[in-house]
């Protein structure tokens, strides 16, 4: 939830499944609250990137890293004939990308200690982790304090693909992609949360009653970060209290040595070809699906002449269809569907809506067509995760799903900026044609991929 050199096989295969193990005990109620949590804090930030752009400028937009990040910020903005707002926009999109980026690098390094070492401690230290970039993000006074705290938190954001691995540890193979859709809902509703929270919270500015806290690095935008690191330390004390390890001895010995330093190695070194193929229609797919959430509110503020406010409508409804679909919908599908079928479906579906936003006319069938891309996608997250988990063994299942959410990450990196500026220099119809084509190719891939073995 970013390649074209990466030798994929498109061949039908029969992937080789691991021997079904004994139902454990479940933990997905910890496991939910740690991915709910954890995309809380994510996304606080969402809705800030026009302040914190207003703010660092004026503290130190004259020198250093922001000057040359805004000097070729309004270079584009100008190449593009867009107006000085435009440049909100690309530095949100930068500052987005430098975090996706570092979870793209970092995310299989943690899934794969988490194979050798489990779960719960790998969990505790990404948590404190991201923990310790919320606290340094509370008092950067400058920007390049900021651009710090994201550095941090990016590089120890693993707790999502490790916690999906946990998942896998605690279902059995049938139960898997059905479980998949806990995490998915998690997802979803800690993005309807986050940007509400974040939105509220910088109402509230800390130096505007105690302007003498600057000296400390207070800024505008602590109390939002507060209350992320509060978060943070809640969720480990669950973890302490409530999590008990749900990897094996057995499987930790199997495990592969977990120093992965490049992340595109490890998308190579992963043998099996359904594996390979899986990951690319989910990153494939993923690329649509992001293309849309970056370039939506400009649609309907282009087209509709929504406001701020009106904005958040088409996003919550988008996100609380998306919860509906894989807390409940997914769930039933796959007692009766295959994972592949399931996948397939949502496809479609999304290629549908994608076309459906793109083209509409009115804000009715934009609703109509988010309601069509959320089912989609509440389709294809469970069903693509659960795949990858399926096709590969119990001693791998931290490093091949740090390597799925790798390249989700890389697709938030590189994709927010790409579709601003085809949006901008093309047009809203041109973009949602190229993500509705995606989306088709993906679906084409799916066909070719084998049924899972349980």
């Amino acid at each position: 939830m970013r390649a074209a050199a990466i030798p994929f096989a498109f061949s039908a295969v029969t992937s080789t499944a691991a021997v079904p193990s004994p139902k454990r005990p479940l933990s997905l109620g910890v496991i939910f609250l740690t991915l709910y949590i954890d995309l809380i804090g994510f996304s606080i930030i969402f809705p800030l990137g026009p302040d914190l752009l207003k703010h660092y400028l004026a503290v130190d937009g004259n020198s250093g890293v922001l000057q040359w990040l805004l000097t070729h910020i309004h270079s584009l903005s100008r190449t593009l004939g867009q107006q000085e707002s435009f440049d909100a926009v690309l530095f949100g999109g930068v500052i987005t990308s430098v975090f996706s980026i570092l979870q793209f690098v970092f995310a299989p390094f943690w899934g794969a200690v988490s194979d050798r070492r489990g779960r719960r401690g790998v969990l505790l230290l990404t948590v404190a982790g991201t923990a310790i970039g919320y606290l340094v993000w509370a008092v950067s006074g400058s920007f390049w304090m900021f651009l710090l705290s994201r550095v941090v938190t990016g590089g120890f954001g693993g707790n999502l693909s490790v916690a999906t691995a946990a998942v896998a540890d605690v279902t059995t193979r049938e139960e898997r992609s059905k479980a998949m859709g806990i995490v998915g809902a998690a997802f979803g509703l800690g993005l309807v949360t986050g940007p509400a929270v974040g939105g509220y919270a910088a109402s509230f500015n800390l130096l505007a009653r105690h302007p003498s806290l600057a000296q400390y690095g207070v800024n505008p935008f602590t109390v939002p970060a507060l209350i992320s690191l509060t978060l943070c330390l809640l969720n480990l004390v669950w973890i302490q209290r409530r999590f008990s390890e749900t990897l094996t001895l057995a499987a930790r010995a199997e495990a592969r040595d977990p120093r992965v330093r490049n992340p595109l190695a490890a998308i190579l070194g992963l043998a099996d070809p359904a594996v390979r193929r899986a990951n690319l229609v989910a990153f494939i797919y993923s690329m649509a699906f992001v293309a849309m959430e970056a370039t939506l509110t400009f649609l309907t503020a282009q087209r509709f002449g929504y406001t701020t406010a009106q904005n958040v409508g088409p996003m919550v409804f988008l996100g609380v269809c998306s919860i509906i679909t894989q807390g409940f919908i997914v769930r039933r599908l796959l007692k009766t569907m295959e994972e592949t079928r399931v996948l397939a479906g949502g496809l479609v579906f999304s290629c549908a809506g994608l076309l459906c936003i793109g083209f509409a006319p009115a804000p009715w069938l934009l609703y109509v067509g988010l309601a069509l891309l959320a089912t989609g996608s509440g389709l294809v997250n469970p069903s693509s995760s659960g795949l990858i988990s399926l096709y590969s063994s119990p001693a791998e299942q931290g490093r091949v799903l740090g390597i799925f959410r790798s390249l989700g990450s890389l697709s938030r990196a590189i994709t927010p900026l790409l579709a601003s500026v085809i949006f901008w220099a093309v047009n809203a119809r041109a973009l949602f044609i190229g993500s509705a084509a995606l989306a088709a190719v993906a679906f084409g891939l799916s066909t070719t991929l084998p049924k899972p073995v349980k």
